[in-house]
């Protein structure tokens, strides 16, 4: 059998992946290589080597060879640099900068389209990629040729607004609520000016000039989104928007001051409140806005900030950024681990709960791989870095976060989907009437431009506008008072067709708290005594078996003696003396060690493990006092839960990286369909893919870190509110009292709101195919029924107040959740 070996070399002056793909051939192609790994970021490279194959001053060579360096360049300028010191100026192959911008204004994808094509024409630029989900564009580019300002002028031109993620100031929410509140305070008064008019014939100017307010100042991002969604050749929401209020606010002041002999009643109020009702819906949307970059650095921040660096005798702090692959770090206890890497002298436990979402802290020794921003529980550890920066675990959860958000193409709302025919179809519409009756049938101007306007009054899309936003807001009202939050609309549409919910197991199928099930003593030992003991040794760890002893022995009121000479053994259990006797608290190995007789309680030691239970022996003055059981405890509800979710005909699965046999006992109490085991952090996004493959509409539960990603590739991701605000952010409905029973509620909510929806936009459609076909004048050659505009303004203004109305009913749901 071949072995392999692994060598790291230093690689400086790459400036770009072409540089990467350059380096990688050139050792590719060497003799006796079996793999190779650049990283850009860290400026290193990683070699396989076959047994007899190059060394490392070979692949040094190489580097050289092909115009890179070896060592760190210095620059010549550097006042601090000696002659003696080498001073090399890195080479720059097709030298490139990148740069993300955040890029407000964009209403859909061809806007995303738009840009991209408009800033892919600028000379200088290599690529330019929009993230319509994430509103971001990011560009790779040659600065001799360009510069950022540049890039912002183009989108700028292009109609849109681009700022560096560091310029971004998040205050979307604040604005659009500023506009919310303006908008309301002078549309509001408008509905009782209609019917009291303190100023007698001069109060219609007064609801005049209120409308021509509103029209032009909080109604104008309308026109400016519609105009951009025209030149794009598509029609969005905005468009039906301006096209509405422009009908109506339009024909109420051709009415009021008679221009082209038009008069009659006019209904400045349409417009005005329409505005302010979209107005509110855009600040809904708002509110959840950009929280996934937030969430991204937020994960970023828990990487520890210090790190103790050991150079030769001497532990010198410096910050973790300055780290490099190879260099050794202490940590200890208490401490977290600045960077990835393999222990090299030491023993500790490693709580590394924040990235595989496992309570029970994991036992590490010289040669173990630990991973960085996991805290060191009790030992003192030197680690050599194998990962650091861009590559650590953490590092690669976020880029997996922001894959799955990307690779998720934007969810097109069933209103924006009928407006990119509804629009052509009302505007050809609106004209074949003018030309029907002015051209055809010899009826007047005046006639026919009336019954072109009704027909563009009444198809205004008021209702449409309000089917979406009036449900969500109804919906999220009364899902946030029982405990359930929808982040984004999109939710309410996939949560009713999800066909597989993946639940994970810690901290969200059971409370990642242990609890001590069994007591088994030897005979002549009663439980009492054999709790004492354990309470009394293990009161002086911190580790969660430890404190779950404790506990135990404290809720029963049994009282522990106090011990000495306490030695906790990594990997085995406490030590320490009690009576001039040696008292011992461990697992088998500390028994071995020992020379401790445990084969009498073997048989049902072997159905704990089964069960997933943890033990721990207690021995003292060489003789077994007993034995005790631990396990993770379910949370209250969740075989509820479960049940539940079966009938509402979903498949549940649990993902977890226990062991098969103790996962299948977990699934046998709360009668799941099936277990994903032994699962690794970064392969339960593979499992919300695999089961996505399938044709599977998929739901993700989880409460950790290392859960994001998953949450973020699912369908639809349900974030426990208890758990880290990251998953918080990446999931879709956060359950914000952490209720697991909430998971079961939060599906049933959102069927029920998204049928609020649908009946919602029924009832839109509806009056549009009754009215409009009135409104061009069909019943007219037979009954001389002519729909006036401001009658069609009153069926608009019904209709939206029926989809209000419908929308306000689903309250009464919420008593039954």
């Amino acid at each position: 059998m071949t072995t392999t070996a692994e060598i790291t070399i230093p690689i400086y002056g790459m400036s770009c992946q072409k540089c990467v793909a350059k380096v990688t051939a050139s050792l590719q192609a060497v003799d006796g290589v079996v793999g190779v790994s650049v990283s850009l970021a860290e400026k290193q490279g990683r070699v396989q080597v076959v047994s007899g194959g190059p060394d490392r001053e070979q692949l040094l060579q190489i580097v050289v060879d092909n115009g890179f360096e070896i060592t760190e360049p210095i620059d010549k300028h550097d006042p601090e640099a000696g002659e003696n010191q080498r001073i090399s100026i890195a080479p720059t192959l097709d030298s490139t900068n990148s740069v993300t911008f955040v890029v407000q204004g964009m209403t859909c994808a061809n806007c995303a389209q738009t840009i991209e094509k408009g800033i892919a024409k600028l000379p200088g630029v290599l690529s330019a990629t929009v993230n319509f989900a994430a509103e971001k564009l990011s560009v790779v580019y040659d600065p001799e040729q360009l510069q950022t300002k540049d890039l912002t002028a183009k989108v700028d031109d292009l109609g849109y607004r681009a700022e560096t993620e560091d310029q971004v100031d998040s205050k979307e929410g604040h604005t659009q609520l500023v506009w919310l509140i303006f908008s309301a305070v002078l549309s509001l008064p408008i509905m009782p000016l209609m019917w009291f008019t303190p100023l007698g014939s001069g109060t219609i100017y007064l609801i005049f000039a209120l409308s021509t307010i509103i029209q032009f100042s909080a109604g104008l991002t309308f026109y400016r989104s519609a105009w951009k969604s025209l030149k794009n050749l598509s029609s969005n929401m905005d468009v039906l928007v301006a096209m509405g209020i422009t009908a109506a606010y339009g024909y109420s002041f051709l009415a009021l001051f008679n221009v082209f002999g038009i008069s009659g009643d006019v209904f400045f109020e349409t417009s005005a409140m329409l505005i302010t009702f979209i107005r509110f819906g855009k600040w809904l949307e708002a509110r959840a806005k950009g929280r996934a970059s937030q969430a991204l650095k937020s994960l970023l921040n828990l990487q520890a900030d210090r790190a103790l660096l050991l150079l030769g005798d001497k532990e010198v702090e410096v910050p973790a950024s300055q780290i490099k692959v190879g260099d050794r770090v202490v940590v200890r206890p208490g401490e977290k681990l600045p960077v990835d890497g393999i222990v090299i002298e030491g023993s500790s436990a490693v709580d590394e709960a924040l990235v595989t979402g496992e309570s029970l802290p994991v036992e590490k020794t010289s040669g173990d791989e630990v991973t960085g921003a996991t805290i060191n529980i009790n030992g003192r550890l030197i680690v050599e870095a194998t990962r650091v920066g861009s590559e650590t675990v953490l590092s690669q959860i976020v880029r997996m976060v922001e894959d799955a958000q990307g690779d998720k193409a934007p969810i097109q709302r069933l209103a924006d989907a009928v407006s990119s025919w509804f629009v052509p179809v009302v505007v050809c519409l609106s004209l074949m009437t003018f030309l029907a009756w002015y051209v055809f049938t010899g009826a007047g101007f005046l006639f026919a431009f009336k019954m072109a306007i009704a027909v563009l009054v009444i198809a205004c899309p008021c209702a449409l506008g309000l089917a979406t936003p009036t449900a969500i807001m109804v919906g999220s009202s009364v899902g946030l008072s029982s405990g359930v939050l929808f982040k984004k609309a999109s939710a309410l549409e996939n949560v009713s067709r999800l066909q597989v919910i993946l639940l994970d197991k810690t901290g969200t199928l059971t409370k990642g708290e242990f609890s001590v099930t069994d007591l088994l003593a030897v005979d002549g030992v009663s439980e009492t005594e054999l709790l004492q003991l354990a309470a009394g040794i293990e009161s002086v760890s911190n580790h969660p078996l430890a404190r779950a002893v404790v506990q135990y022995a404290e809720e029963r009121t049994v009282t522990y003696p106090p011990v000495d000479d306490v030695e906790e053994v990594a990997g085995y259990g406490l030590v320490c003396k009690f009576d001039s006797a040696l008292l011992l608290a461990g697992n088998h190995r500390l028994m071995e060690r020992e020379s401790i007789r445990i084969a009498h309680f073997d048989t049902q030691v072997n159905d704990w493990a089964e069960g997933g239970k943890s033990v721990i022996y207690v021995a003292r003055g060489g003789r077994l006092m007993g034995v005790l059981a631990l396990a993770d405890t379910l949370k209250e509800g969740a075989a509820e839960t479960i049940s539940r979710l079966r009938q509402l005909g979903l498949e549940t699965v649990m993902i977890t990286g226990d062991r098969q046999a103790a996962a299948d006992a977990v699934a046998s109490q709360l009668g799941l369909d099936h277990v994903e085991a032994e699962v690794l952090p970064a392969d339960k996004l593979d499992v919300v893919r695999r089961y996505q493959e399938k044709g599977r509409v998929t739901g993700m539960v989880g409460d950790g870190i290392n859960d994001a990603p998953a949450l973020a590739q699912a369908d639809i991701g349900i974030a426990i509110g208890s758990g880290t605000d990251v998953a918080k952010e990446t999931g879709d409905i956060v359950l914000v009292k952490g209720d697991i029973r909430d998971v079961e509620r939060s599906i049933r909510l959102g069927r029920k709101t998204l049928a609020k929806i649908k009946q919602n936009l029924f009832w839109a459609f509806f009056y549009n195919i009754i009215g409009i076909p009135i409104a061009a004048g069909l019943l007219y050659p037979t009954f001389g029924i002519v729909l006036k505009p401001e009658f069609a303004g009153l069926a608009m203004a019904f209709s939206s107040v029926s989809v209000v109305t419908n929308s306000l009913l689903l309250k009464r749901y919420a008593r039954k959740l």
